[in-house]
């Protein structure tokens, strides 16, 4: 997803070392390689072991490969004895298109399989342990701090009120039932025009709340953090670090800590003279964040709302 945008932000050169912190299915990780050549060295950062074991196994030489969580990136690194990262990091964030096919995995709200979404098939939590075990109250919270969604409170009732629930198909179409009966209707209004965005911008009524257990069970915006201030520590001067975020909660903290990184002097305005001793440590190469073409959404829908987002540490 957004391959050569991410290969032209991360600005490989050879004899330099790059990280792939979310390996996935390894699209990125075998182009980097690639542009990188036989000089310069290349290592694959995924929490989620069997997806690192089959990219691993199918490219065994691109790059040396590490299993664990990509907040963890310094300890992960200097477990290889690196210190600095002087080419790039790279985050695609989200889940990939394996996991999502994986109907063992139950992060899709389109396949039936069991209620699990953890991206670390070690850890304990797991989606079922909220949606069967979790006070309604703390249900609602998870489904409007982590989706956004405005009827959360509706659906953890509805939740509570089913359980136990076993299956992904089960919680899609409980939460789905939830939205329409609020919505008055059964489906969308089939005689409303839409433009091109609005029919791009249409998604499933169980979108929001599949998104918000998901980024509860794996602590996704807590790791996200981590991993920024972790990775802007350790690259070297003239190095980037380029982000791959997929929803609105992502890319604001992905573009409020690159704005921090990037703020210089932060004395009280009228002070004459600058006494914190503060200087800027990114510029942002990406004024905006960098979108798929049209021909990429069309080929792959799931790519609507990547955004790509590179700073370069000074």
């Amino acid at each position: 997803m957004l391959l050569q945008e991410c290969l032209d932000g991360l600005n490989i050169r050879s004899g330099l070392t790059y990280v792939d912190a979310t390996v996935g299915a390894g699209g990125h990780l075998a182009a980097i390689r690639e542009r990188l050549g036989a000089k310069g060295n290349l290592i694959g950062i995924d929490k989620d072991k069997t997806s690192l074991d089959k990219v691993a196994a199918r490219l065994p030489d691109a790059a040396s490969y590490i299993h664990g969580d990509y907040c963890d990136i310094a300890d992960h690194l200097q477990s290889l004895g690196v210190r600095t990262i002087d080419g790039g990091i790279l985050a695609d964030l989200g889940v990939s298109s394996m996991q999502l096919d994986n109907t063992e995995r139950g992060f899709s709200f389109l396949r039936d399989g069991p209620l699990d979404m953890r991206m670390d098939n070690t850890q304990k939590l797991s989606a079922s342990t909220i949606v069967n075990e979790y006070q309604e109250r703390e249900i609602a919270d998870i489904i409007y701090k982590y989706g956004e969604e405005r009827l959360s409170r509706q659906i953890a009732r509805r939740i509570v009120s089913k359980r136990p629930i076993h299956t992904t198909g089960e919680l899609s179409e409980i939460v789905a039932g939830c939205i329409y009966t609020a919505r008055g209707t059964r489906g969308h209004n089939k005689n409303r025009s839409k433009s091109r965005s609005d029919r791009l911008d249409d998604s499933h009524p169980a979108t929001r709340t599949f998104q918000a257990l998901r980024i509860a069970v794996n602590s996704e915006l807590a790791s996200l953090e981590k991993f920024l201030h972790e990775s802007v520590k350790i690259l070297a001067p003239g190095a980037r670090l380029a982000v791959i975020s997929f929803h609105s909660l992502e890319d604001r903290i992905v573009k409020q800590i690159l704005r921090q990184y990037a703020k210089g002097c932060i004395c009280p305005p009228r002070q004459p003279v600058c006494t914190c001793g503060k200087h800027p440590e990114l510029l942002i190469m990406t004024s905006k964040p960098v979108t798929a073409s049209d021909e990429e959404v069309l080929a792959n829908i799931r790519s609507r709302s990547a955004k790509l987002r590179v700073g370069e540490k000074v």
